[in-house]
């Protein structure tokens, strides 16, 4: 690497306590409260957080979405992936960037058909396959 590049990073991790405070606030602020996680990570490696934290930033705002919009993709794939403590912070979140109840409740629908789908395709596979005789898709020769 180069040296004004490692004098750089070394710089930016010289400030990593204040980073990670500010994007503790922005995030609360952002969401209403503090998820759980972020103060832990925070407290056990507070260089990492900083940069985990600009990035996430970056991520959750992108620039070709509205933050109401980022934040329904948002809550959309927390609740396909099951995590239910990201799901209720993104609600609110969602709800405070100006969606409706009627808007969240339709993305949160959209999100249980695809992890429907999800299951069932893997599970009719291997139903399938455990009776190959009687699947539908048995190709005919």
């Amino acid at each position: 690497m180069k040296e004004a590049n490692k004098k750089a990073i070394s710089e930016f991790l010289q400030h990593t306590d204040s980073i990670g405070d500010d994007m503790l606030e922005d995030t609360k602020e952002m969401l209403g409260s503090m998820p759980f996680i972020l103060p832990v990570q925070k407290n056990e490696r507070p260089d990492y957080f900083a940069l985990m934290c600009i990035a996430d930033d970056m991520l959750c705002r992108p620039p070709n979405l509205s933050a109401k919009t980022a934040e329904l993709v948002t809550l959309a794939a927390a609740a396909a992936s099951g995590a239910n403590q990201c799901l209720k912070f993104h609600i609110r979140a969602a709800a405070k960037e100006g969606a409706t109840k009627g808007e969240i409740f339709d993305t949160i629908m959209i999100a249980a058909l695809v992890g429907k789908t999800k299951i069932l395709a893997s599970a009719l596979r291997d139903f399938s396959e455990a009776y190959p005789e009687q699947s539908p898709t048995k190709k005919s020769r």
